[in-house]
């Protein structure tokens, strides 16, 4: 639950202020068009949120009918969702409990056609990694091609078709036991294309994650699948340009942003960051936070000199996508389960590229040779000094 003091959304909030023509207006200025392209959704899927206590909302992105390309069309989910049991429980039963939250969810996103389905960041247990203890959080770390989360997964990507994209915590056992915050992408036959390890860890007050795991080595990888080139830039990685700049040079379509983040701390740059690397590098980027406070049996201090606490903050959900025009959809909850969907034509791509030619004018050459000289010891930094 949630507490007290926490708004259910900013976009409810206006919505209930606005109406009329004031109301598209302000869309059209906030979220870049008037009107959201709302898709309908099934009696049955609504029914199913209804009974097991999640939001589900659809939103259309089309793009232009070319003459030369057919129409590109999936649809893609993302998921938000609070842990189950209280952290104190066994590992099994916690993890256990979010299968069961999870695979309702999933039901609810293969009635609505959904091609794409990322979870959460860590989405199989707490976001234990301010506590800074070793035992008992990592023994939620698995492998990425065997472990639990995996073949849970699996089964569901063979039965529906649909492609996963898993953000777990691994165990790389083929290393040295070396735990890693890994995304596993599962294609739509249910077999492991590949993984991509989270490139930047914070080190920010509660997130302490280096104690627990270091940057990844697996670069900027593009998955192709079935349905689109898709890439992920797990949590802190959205706060570094370069970052989402190289999946777009890899060729990436979609970008997800599978995180974890609290009020208080980077909530009024959740809605710009991922929204503008979908403008600068023309592809969609998904916004995914889970939601509601998590717990833990012992106290632990942070680095921001708050007393020693037991609650990490609370997790504002509010998950969203935008479109490489940069329109957006409104958020969902920040206090409420969710299953977010939005139809698009990855034809929008080009056809954003083309308009506003970024790619085309950025000057990677130059950016190339600048940051050579950045990283050598007797740089000296390009400042003209008057004299």
């Amino acid at each position: 639950m949630a507490a007290a003091a926490e708004i259910e959304s900013f976009d409810k909030l206006v919505f209930n202020a606005l109406s009329g023509p004031e109301l598209e207006e302000f869309n059209r200025i906030y979220y870049g068009r008037s009107n959201h392209h709302a898709l309908p959704i099934k009696v049955s899927t609504t029914e199913c949120a209804k009974e097991n206590n999640f939001e589900v909302a659809a939103y259309d992105f089309p793009a232009i009918k070319e003459e030369f390309r057919s129409s590109r069309v999936v649809r893609v989910g993302i998921i938000q969702h609070s842990i189950v049991e209280s952290t104190d429980k066994p590992i099994v039963e916690q993890r256990q409990g979010i299968f069961e939250k999870i695979k309702r969810i999933i039901v609810a996103a293969a009635n609505e056609g959904v091609n794409i389905l990322c979870l959460q960041e860590c989405w199989n247990m707490p976001f234990a990694f301010c506590t800074r203890e070793k035992q008992p959080w990592c023994e939620f770390a698995e492998s990425a091609h065997e472990g639990p989360s995996t073949q849970f997964l699996r089964e569901f990507a063979v039965k529906y078709g649909m492609v996963f994209i898993s953000p777990i915590l691994e165990r790389d056992e083929s290393h040295g036991d070396t735990i890693w915050n890994t995304a596993v992408i599962i294609d739509d036959q249910g077999k492991i294309i590949g993984k991509h390890r989270k490139n930047h860890i914070p080190r920010v007050g509660d997130f302490n994650e280096s104690t627990y795991y270091m940057e990844g080595n697996t670069g900027h990888p593009v998955f192709e699948t079935k349905f689109g080139k898709i890439a992920v830039n797990i949590c802190y990685g959205r706060h570094h340009p370069l970052n989402w700049l190289l999946f777009g040079i890899n060729g990436a379509e979609i970008v997800f942003n599978p995180s974890a983040t609290v009020a208080g701390l980077s909530e009024h740059l959740w809605a710009v960051e991922a929204r503008n690397a979908a403008i600068a590098n023309s592809y969609f980027t998904c916004s995914i936070n889970r939601v509601g406070s998590e717990k833990f049996p012992n106290e632990f201090t942070s680095g921001d000199g708050k007393p020693a606490h037991k609650e990490f903050g609370h997790f504002y959900g509010s998950s969203y996508v935008t479109a490489p025009d940069g329109c957006r959809t409104p958020g969902m909850s920040r206090v409420n389960d969710g299953l977010l969907i939005a139809q698009m034509d990855l034809n929008l791509c080009r056809q954003a590229k083309d308009k506003w030619g970024f790619t085309m004018t950025q000057r990677l050459e130059l950016y190339a040779k600048s940051l050579n000289n950045v990283v050598k010891s007797d740089y000296e930094r390009q400042i003209i000094n008057k004299n």
